[in-house]
């Protein structure tokens, strides 16, 4: 393209040195093996669960990673030359920084015009003389770079506050590398390791001496932020705890982390949370999403927040234009990587260039803003870009106007095809005490079209793993500790946050929801589409028995029931797929997802697979038949999610919320079963206990026992009363009662309370439920059936020990998921 650079060939067509290798390697593939691997990558990033959150997007919010196959090329000679420019220039932010919330000799001796500063909303004033830890303020630092058409790169923008992106870069270069394994070997790529090591080691050092152990924390605005992924990978990854606003406290000028074991001191606060929203006291009295005194006790030294509150100013576009005075000033060196040429209107001579040459500059407001965005003076017609004139008049100030350049164009696979696409490459520096250390390459965006200027995620862009080439093969680095440095011993704890518990209960409740009702109605469409003559004669009460337990009603329990019972292929398919319809299964599947997607911290990495796999069923319409194989698909996923918990989860305060939701659940899906099948069912001539017993996936464990045809005495043995079966309500109560008493036991200062009460009580009324003579009997005998007129008695001990259920889950809520309510703002802060 003319005017254009492109990064892989020449103006005359031929391949860049460095792309030699590469493209030869991709192209001995061939198409088909080619299409392949794009595929496994794909598979693999949603395996992984790697998504990016779009907020206008009306379908839906969380959207899969988009990563192209081919890598973003650089050679190491020179990348030598785009690093010293990339240190010079975090070193010099750094410097500004603790200058501006300094002695701001800046302002004073006029390198900076004041309205630049005090006008801009990241200038936080209540941060005025917080001094940092360490060396540098500015610890981590991100710089967006371009390349223009003279193949020279520049620097379009500045990532100070909570530069995102380090965490998908990382996650690019674990899938290129798994699906080209030979390619990326051969090719020599410089490793991302040492960054995350770099970045883990100075957290560390932030803690203060004699830390062998500091509790840093990663702060998250929560699973609806965009990023959310990369904040959960990242805690993960480098092992810091992940947490929301409303998991931390101040009390006496510390920062606590509060757990159901007490409060935890934290040391460090890695955030990625907006600075203004970080604390509703002094900073931004509407967020509900920070920690009250959080500024307070940055001030007093006595918690390290990275990066420091009021880094935001740093953003300002505005700053660009007056970087190359300010390296002059106070690092006495000139700028070594230039900036995009940028002008700030709120200067006379830079305001009259920007309006004469509106048709041909990028407009910015120098805070982003929904009603101030981004504008490109050549899309604009007359009038609007009179009325865009007029505005900046008005305020010069909160504009700039920078040149358009012509972004280098990458290759991109496009429809099975290699296009150029614009793109920019986002940079990631960390600071040592020697020094800032660089991410070799970093993020790659491509633009998704040929003719736009705009490289967003949040617009359809896609990512792509920056390869920086070495000339020899690189060493391994790991991050975990060399063998002779001893690591410290930590003691049993898992700090978890009420937030995260009440997350747990309910992922071990919504899943055993999802397998007892997929049992269920995998029951329902074997007879349905398979079974003739007496084994269809279980359908009508199977059918309430859906309605019952997904409390879907009126359905094939209420009003036209009968019509619905005659004809149920519309009805059982909302049931299945409807996800908008509270109590269907694929409503419920998205509830394991809601619950699930905050805990990628927690939960192992083939456990979120798994969730994954789950979200993956049922998501578009099909019918029976369809329906049917997708049910033994999710029973047997929920099989494998039942067995990660169990065999990869400590058994700690996390793993009881998670373990307890799921048997009281389990208890809770088994009595509605009873009450819906064998209450209505005992007084007739139908007998459905082998339907029951298959949907309590229980019929080899009644016919290893009971050698015989079925009896209802024995079915109720078998399913309610036998506490060596993992399928009994027996069973789930004996293991709630044991998990509520060592939660209690966890508690600071605790003694047995309601919750204890309550599961000792569901236990001990459920040993007194009596039935007939011989139903308890082990050995294979034939027991009596159960007298017509017991059917009421068992009905209502049931109900009430569903009632106590439902009194136990309430007071575990209230117990240790109710959050103590938020501070307010109680005046209105005045600047």
């Amino acid at each position: 393209m003319p005017g254009v650079y492109d990064e892989m060939c020449e103006e005359s067509g031929t391949l860049r040195p460095h792309w030699e290798h590469v493209v030869r390697s991709l192209e001995a593939l061939g198409a088909a093996e080619f299409e392949r691997r794009w595929d496994e990558m794909r598979h693999l990033l949603h395996e992984n669960g790697v998504t990016y959150n779009v907020y206008d997007d009306p379908e839906r919010t969380e959207r899969p990673w988009p990563l192209d196959p081919w890598p973003m090329l650089v050679t190491s000679s020179e990348w030598s030359a785009i690093e010293p420019g990339l240190i010079q220039r975090a070193e010099l932010l750094d410097a500004l920084l603790a200058d501006l919330y300094g002695a701001r000799r800046v302002l004073r001796e006029r390198l900076l015009p004041p309205e630049l500063i005090a006008g801009h909303p990241g200038f936080l004033r209540p941060c005025v003389g917080v001094a940092g830890r360490g060396k540098h303020h500015l610890q981590l630092y991100a710089a967006d770079l371009v390349r223009a058409p003279s193949g020279e790169m520049r620097v379009i923008g500045d990532r100070t506050q909570a530069p995102s992106g380090a965490g998908y870069a990382l996650e690019n270069r674990t899938i290129l590398s798994r699906v080209f394994p030979s390619l990326y070997r051969d090719s020599h790529v410089h490793r991302l390791a040492l960054f995350f090591r770099g970045l883990r080691m100075t957290l560390h050092r932030l803690a203060g001496a004699g830390q062998d152990n500091p509790r840093i924390v990663l702060l998250t605005p929560g699973p609806e932020t965009e990023t959310y992924f990369e904040h959960a990978f990242l805690a993960n990854y480098l092992g810091f705890t992940l947490v929301e606003g409303s998991d931390l406290t101040v009390r006496d000028d510390r920062v606590w982390l509060t757990t159901l074991e007490g409060r935890k001191p934290v040391d460090v606060i890695l955030r990625r949370l907006d600075d203004s929203f970080c604390d509703p006291v002094e900073l931004r009295p509407d967020s509900v999403l920070g920690t009250p005194g959080l500024l307070q006790a940055a001030r007093l030294g006595h918690v390290a927040i990275v990066n420091p509150l009021g880094s935001s100013i740093l953003e300002n576009p505005g700053l660009i234009s007056f970087l190359p005075a300010l390296a002059r000033s106070l690092l006495g060196e000139d700028l070594k990587l230039q900036s995009v040429p940028t002008w700030w209107c709120g200067a006379d001579d830079a305001r009259a260039f920007v309006l004469e040459h509106l048709d041909r500059l990028v407009i910015k407001p120098i805070f982003p803003h929904p009603s101030a965005s981004t504008v490109f003076g050549a899309r604009l017609s007359t009038a609007e870009r009179q009325a865009l004139a007029d505005k900046i008049r008005a305020q010069p100030h909160l504009f700039v106007g920078q040149e358009l350049i012509a972004l280098s164009t990458a290759p991109t696979m496009v429809d099975e095809h290699l296009e150029p696409r614009p793109m920019v490459l986002r940079s990631f520096l960390v600071a040592r005490e020697e020094g800032y250390v660089v991410m070799p390459g970093g993020l790659s965006r491509v633009a998704p079209s040929a003719d736009t200027s705009v490289v967003s995620n949040q617009y359809g862009g896609v990512s792509k793993d920056v390869w920086v080439l070495a000339s020899e093969p690189e060493r391994q680095v790991s991050l975990l500790l060399p063998a002779h440095q001893a690591a410290a011993l930590i003691p049993e704890g898992d700090d978890v946050p009420a937030r995260v518990a009440d997350d747990l209960f309910w992922l071990g409740r919504y899943s055993e929801r999802t397998e007892g009702t997929a049992r269920l109605l995998r029951e329902v469409l074997q007879r349905l589409l398979g079974a003739e003559g007496a084994a269809r004669d279980a359908l009508p009460l199977l059918l309430r028995a859906v309605t019952c337990q997904t409390a879907t009603f009126p359905g094939f329990a209420g009003d036209d029931a009968e019509a619905r019972l005659a004809a149920p292929e519309r009805e059982l398919l909302s049931v299945i797929l409807d996800r908008n319809r509270t109590g269907s299964l694929r409503a419920t599947i998205d509830a394991v997802v809601r619950a699930g997607r905050p805990l990628r911290d927690r939960l192992s990495s083939d456990t979120s697979r798994v969730i994954n796999a789950l979200n993956r069923e049922l998501t578009r319409p099909c019918d029976l038949g369809a329906a049917l194989e997708s049910l033994q698909r999710l029973i047997l996923h929920l099989a494998a999610f039942s067995g990660l918990w169990s065999e990869s989860m400590s058994r700690g305060q996390g793993w009881r919320f998670l373990e307890v939701g799921r048997r009281l659940e389990r208890a809770v899906h088994t009595i509605t079963l009873l009450r819906t099948l064998f209450i209505p069912a005992s007084p007739t001539d139908f007998e459905p206990w082998e339907a029951l017993l298959a949907v309590a996936h229980s019929v080899k464990t009644y016919r290893r026992r009971y050698r015989s045809q079925w009896h209802s005495g024995a079915v109720l043995d078998v399913l309610l009363l036998d506490e060596s079966n993992p399928r009994s309500v027996a069973y789930q109560l004996r293991q709630v009662e044991a998990l509520v008493t060592a939660l209690g036991m966890r508690m600071p200062a605790s003694r047995p309370g309601l919750a204890e009460r309550l599961a000792l009580d569901a236990l001990s009324e459920l040993r007194l439920v009596e039935v007939p003579s011989g139903a308890t009997s082990l050995v294979p005998t034939p027991p009596q059936e159960p007298a017509e007129n017991s059917s009421e008695m068992l009905d209502t001990q049931l109900a009430h020990l569903a009632v106590l259920l439902a009194d136990l889950s309430n007071e575990l809520r209230n117990r240790y998921f109710t959050p103590a309510e938020a501070p307010q703002q109680l005046v209105r802060l005045v600047n």
